[in-house]
């Protein structure tokens, strides 16, 4: 399974490094995105990284302030979020998927989440 951790509150203009935790052997068999949720909204995209860590997008509501690395040795994938705005205020989720997508109904396994903060 996946376990986000890195969250927390933060003042316009701050950074934060959210990780991506998995457990097992296949880690580097999956895709990883991370996608982001306010209430009343739909999940949608922010990055995402294919297996080995070459090929990566960004969405472009924050693309050149994130960025999205993997660690396969650590079964661990991050996004560093830089320059942050209220708007960026969401739940974060990791969620891998053995496709390459931006599309939050294709990835079959998420985690919990974990919860930004952008104060103004």
């Amino acid at each position: 399974h996946l376990v986000e951790s890195g969250g927390g509150l933060v003042q316009a203009g701050g950074s934060l490094r959210l990780s991506c935790a998995a457990s097992g052997r296949t880690f580097d068999t999956y895709h990883i995105a991370w996608f982001r949720q306010t209430p009343g909204k739909e999940r949608e995209f922010v990055a995402t990284i294919d297996r080995g860590g070459g090929i990566f997008l960004i969405d472009a509501a924050v693309k050149g302030r994130f960025s999205i690395s993997r660690d396969n040795a650590k079964n661990t994938v991050y996004l560093q979020m830089n320059s942050l705005k209220p708007e960026d205020t969401a739940i974060y989720y990791c969620a891998a998927s053995f496709t390459h997508t931006t599309d939050s109904s294709r990835p079959s396994i998420w985690g919990r989440g974990t919860q930004v903060t952008v104060s103004s």
